[in-house]
């Protein structure tokens, strides 16, 4: 037996796990509303852990830690804004958004929720936002793909091209058959798994090392800059990095859970759950990449690929640490990561094209049935699209990550923010915010202008440009108005102090 079987036969185990929960999620998809939001049926736990785990893609076991190990201690300055605003997400958005989505003929789909919103009779809502959604989620769910292959690729010598198609098949296949049920219990089931392995993981490198100030010292004596929060960075690479924070308001695969929970009640304990998860889970993944460079510069000989591509700091030090059957249950973590966004992200991108572009356009008297099935053929076509975008062996998951995070970040958060906060927001504002914050981050992103990350500049302007065009536009209908302080003193009676 050679050392990578125990960690292939517990990856075998694990697959097949996922799969069997969709097709016991199979068994409870009764329609197309609860193949693409679950029938609104999670509750605060599911919710919290769905929610935290389709945010946490690959990069959190590959991209950060990497960036960590090559870069110091202070590329942490992501994970504080992360914290932020995923805390001002949750405070801000989670309830008023379960709450507004119902109210607004119970939408299913952020672009449906637009249109209902703001009562938009022209569909220009629902065509732009559909197609942000397909643009910058094919680039998300690539970044997925990409770490998947290259976990397969690392641990069991698969070529990269072949590594492609086995990292993503299990994901396809669980969602094209459970949909966002299947999608929100495997979930929870590898929030579990990845935080096991977060915590679990620094633990051991530190006492490998010698304890937390042998390992500090070995890390200083390479280079002190590697314990500077402010090492090598500028007061517009601070604000850039703290700028990730403000991309969570327009994640479609995470609103997506605040939308499916069972009521606006259950949102102030997911809130808990969900950060007290995350801050443990960035710690942990910090902790990797800071404590790897101790423990590489203390056995050099044992760096391998690591010196070649950082983001394999995890993958080395599971495989060198811990015997292969723990490491094989360890590295799932990453596996679990990939899985839990690709899968909402595959979703996402489904109930787009199903409900806000076939149903709204081409099939308006489609059955749910129908629907159903267009939904998983949708699921499979994505796929497929989001492979050959990572075809690439040289992408790297951080990178994709941050363009798609700022796309939706500019593009949407804004307009969702706004939109459930103040009544007087208008369709024109919300059209032309979109189309603002999305143009600002392609550009922005191809000039690099002043080093800024994108999502900064978009998501200014678009805040900018949708308070501009609300008060020089004609004031929504009363009857808009009436059905957004309905649903904000709904809120209010659950939620009083957010």
């Amino acid at each position: 037996m050679t050392t990578n079987t125990p960690m292939l036969v517990t990856f075998a185990i694990y697959i097949f796990v996922m799969i069997f929960i969709g097709l016991i999620a199979y068994r409870a998809t009764n329609n197309f509303d609860d193949y693409i939001l679950g029938g609104r049926s999670l509750g605060s736990v599911v919710t919290a852990l769905s929610a935290g785990a389709s945010d946490m893609s690959g990069w959190l076991l590959m991209g950060l830690p990497g960036a960590v190990f090559i870069y110091g201690i202070s590329e942490s300055w992501i994970a504080i804004g992360l914290v932020i605003g995923a805390y001002l997400n949750w405070k801000l958005v989670a309830g008023r958004l379960r709450v507004h989505t119902e109210a607004n003929n119970n939408a299913l789909t952020l672009p449906d929720y637009f249109t209902h919103r703001f009562a938009d009779k022209s569909k220009l809502l629902r065509i732009i936002s559909a197609l942000v959604i397909l643009v910058f989620f094919t680039i998300y769910s690539s970044s997925g793909i990409v770490a998947g292959a290259t976990l397969f690729n690392s641990l069991f010598d698969i070529s990269y091209q072949n590594a492609l198609w086995i990292g993503a098949a299990a994901t396809i296949i669980y969602t094209l058959i459970g949909g966002f049920l299947a999608a929100s219990w495997t979930d929870t089931v590898q929030a579990t798994l990845i935080i096991f392995a977060l915590l679990l993981t620094p633990v051991m490198v530190i006492l490998s090392v010698g304890g937390i100030d042998s390992s500090i010292m070995v890390i200083e004596a390479k280079n002190i800059a590697n314990v500077d929060m402010f090492s090598r960075l500028d007061f517009i690479a601070v604000i850039s990095l703290l700028g990730w924070g403000l991309g969570y308001f327009g994640q479609p695969h995470i609103l997506a859970r605040f939308m499916a929970a069972d009521s606006h009640h259950t949102i102030r304990n997911a809130r808990r759950i969900s950060m007290t998860w995350m801050i443990l889970c960035l710690t942990g993944t910090i902790a990797i990449g800071f404590f790897g460079i101790a423990y590489f510069e203390e056995n050099p000989e044992l760096a391998g690929s690591v010196s070649k591509n950082g983001e394999q700091v995890f993958i080395e030090l599971a495989k060198l640490i811990f015997n292969p059957w723990i490491a094989g249950v360890v590295l799932s973590a990453i596996l679990a990561a990939v899985m839990s966004s690709l899968s909402c992200q595959l979703l996402v991108c489904s109930s787009a094209i199903t409900e806000d572009l076939y149903k709204a356009f081409l099939r308006k008297k489609a059955s749910q049935k129908e629907l159903v099935w267009v939904g998983r053929s949708m699921v499979l076509i994505i796929s497929l699209v989001a492979i050959a975008l990572a075809a690439d062996p040289n992408n790297r998951v951080l990178s994709l990550v941050s363009y798609a995070w700022a796309g939706f970040g500019a593009a949407f958060g804004p307009v969702i923010l706004i939109s459930v906060v103040w009544s007087k927001m208008t369709r024109n504002a919300a059209l032309v915010g979109m189309i603002v914050g999305a143009v600002t981050v392609i550009i922005w992103k191809q000039f690099a202008w002043l080093g800024l990350y994108e999502i900064i500049p978009g998501f200014l302007f678009a805040s900018i440009s949708i308070f501009v065009v609300s008060l020089m536009d004609s004031a929504p209908s009363q009857v808009i108005t009436d059905r957004f302080r309905k649903a904000e003193l709904k809120f209010r009676s659950v939620c009083p102090s957010d």
